[in-house]
């Protein structure tokens, strides 16, 4: 909520299948972003959680420093109400240059709002001082596992069949006798998932929808003993925070975002030790810091 010298604002990126997706923008992202060495270009859509500050004062920067990378996809921003009129004004006031479509759309309640061919991305509403939302990438389920030796064994030959086979589709043989995909193949098998919420008060409701998520990212602002000043300014302690990712089911790995500036780096161990209590696999996550999501058969 504070930049630090070596503490950044709030921001995430999910970098899937060649495309970029960014979670909220915070002072200085594109300073990270270049630092990462990651094409700007390839940002399909960025997130905006809610219309304070330090989640959102990073993207104007954004916006005139793509129309430097001969942009031609258009550009979607997603957020709350006032999102819009914020890329407007600061487009008015700062007079960009824009050499590409920008796309805004405005959230108001729970519900899919990006939807792409084998992935959908939902937003679900959080409790804080202004209306707020937290977001969850989902991948579809993928085929399941083929086993060549059933194939061969009812007569399918190696080539094209099998590869129809592993893409769904019931096949016929030269004798007239069809395979379907079931025969040869094993159950369907989860995708991935992410998932990232901030800036919230505790509520139990948050844990459905982040369930199964691979990564969870998730403020922990507050020590437990800080418990009444988290209320009071609607955030989270690092506990809560734990008991999210505890009561979810299937979270792989929980990353702590969002520290109050009163804890200095040295200082954030006290998090950790207070979310690993609950939920071991926590860490705290830092500055350009990456997570590989991998497939878990």
């Amino acid at each position: 909520m504070m930049p630090l010298p070596y503490r950044h604002l709030t921001s995430m990126l999910i970098r899937r299948e060649g495309e970029l997706f960014l979670f909220d923008a915070g002072e200085g992202t594109q300073v990270s972003i270049r630092r990462l060495n990651l094409r700007w270009k390839k940002i399909t859509a960025i997130f905006i959680s809610h219309m304070h500050a330090d989640h959102v004062t990073g993207l104007p920067g954004i916006l005139m420093l793509s129309s430097q990378v001969d942009r031609e996809e258009p550009l979607y921003i997603f957020g709350p109400p006032k999102i819009a009129e914020f890329v407007d004004q600061n487009r008015h006031l700062l007079d960009m240059y824009i050499n590409y479509e920008i796309i805004v759309r405005e959230i108001y309640e729970a519900g899919t709002i990006w939807q792409g061919d084998d992935y959908s991305i939902r937003a679900f509403p959080l409790k804080h001082t202004k209306m707020c939302f937290g977001y969850a990438l989902e991948e579809s389920k993928r085929p399941g596992v083929f086993y060549p030796e059933k194939a061969l064994a009812l007569g399918v030959p190696r080539g094209p069949l099998w590869s129809e086979l592993q893409s769904g589709k019931t096949v016929r043989l030269t004798e007239g006798s069809s395979i379907k995909p079931s025969e040869v193949m094993g159950e369907p098998r989860s995708g991935r998932k992410f998932s990232f919420v901030t800036d919230t008060l505790y509520f139990p409701e948050i844990a459905q929808e982040v369930s199964n998520s691979d990564l969870l990212i998730c403020e922990g602002m507050f020590e437990h003993a800080l418990i009444e000043s988290a209320v009071d300014k609607r955030h989270m302690t690092a506990h809560q925070a734990a008991l999210i990712a505890r009561d979810a089911g299937n979270i792989k790995k929980l990353g702590l975002i969002h520290y109050s500036p009163r804890y200095a780096d040295r200082e954030l161990k006290i998090l950790l030790d207070e979310a690993r209590e609950i939920f071991p696999d926590t860490v705290l996550t830092k500055d350009r810091m990456r997570f590989p999501i991998e497939f878990v058969d």
